[in-house]
C-alpha cells in the first residue's frame, strides 16, 4: 500500500510541480551554473542509487556528510532552498524509481559507516531509504548517528498509513530544520 501511495504521491508532485521544478532549475543554473546534485548513497540493502537534489552548495564542495560541510559554502538560493525544503523535490524521480519512499530513513553516504553499521545493527537497511521521517521532523540529523539509527528503527516498527501521511504534513507545514551544517 505504501509504495502504490509513493508512486501516486510522486508522479502527482511530479507533474503539478513541474512550474516550479523548472523555475528552480533556472534559477540554480544562474546560481551555479550546476542546478542539480548528484550523489552515491546507501539505498535499500546497502544497494547504491544515486540521489538528485537541488544544488545547495557551491559545485566545488567536498562531498560530504552536510553536518561536515562548511556554512560558507552554502550559498544564497541554497539557503532558501534548504529552509523550504524545495530542494528535496527532485527526489520525486528516486521515489517513482522505487530507489526512495516519500517517508523513510534519510540516505547516508557511504563514508558515514557508523551510521551505516548502527542501522544495520538496527535493520533499518532493510527498508527503503525516504525523502522524510520521524527523525527530520524531530531536528534529528546525521551527526548523531546511534540517535538517529534508533530513532529510524522506531518509526519503521510503528509505520501506519496514518504516520506515513502525518510525516510528509510536517515536513510540508516545515517541521524539522534539515540537516545541520557546520558554521
Amino acid at each position: 500500500m505504501i509504495r502504490l501511495l509513493d508512486v501516486l504521491l510522486a508522479l502527482t508532485g511530479l507533474v503539478v510541480g513541474a512550474p516550479v521544478l523548472l523555475v528552480l532549475y533556472v534559477l540554480g543554473l544562474f546560481d551555479t551554473g550546476s542546478p542539480l546534485f548528484r550523489q552515491a548513497r546507501v539505498g535499500r540493502d546497502r544497494q547504491p542509487f544515486t540521489l538528485v537534489k537541488f544544488r545547495t552548495m557551491k559545485p566545488d564542495t567536498a562531498s560530504v556528510a552536510s553536518h561536515l560541510a562548511d556554512q560558507a559554502s552554502i550559498t544564497r538560493f541554497g539557503r532558501f532552498l534548504r529552509r523550504t525544503k524545495l530542494d528535496e523535490l527532485p527526489q520525486l524521480w528516486n521515489v517513482l524509481k522505487g530507489e526512495m519512499s516519500l517517508v523513510g530513513p534519510r540516505p547516508c553516504l557511504f563514508s558515514q559507516t557508523e551510521l551505516i553499521a548502527e542501522r544495520e545493527r538496527r535493520g533499518v537497511l532493510k527498508a527503503r531509504p525516504g525523502i522524510t521521517g520521524l527523525a527530520q521532523v524531530n531536528d534529528i540529523d546525521m551527526s548523531a548517528p546511534e540517535l538517529l539509527a534508533q530513532t529510524d528503527a522506531r518509526m519503521l516498527e510503528t509505520l501506519s498509513l496514518r504516520q506515513y501521511f502525518h510525516y510528509i504534513l510536517l515536513t510540508v507545514a516545515g517541521k524539522g530544520s534539515g540537516d545541520r551544517v557546520r558554521r
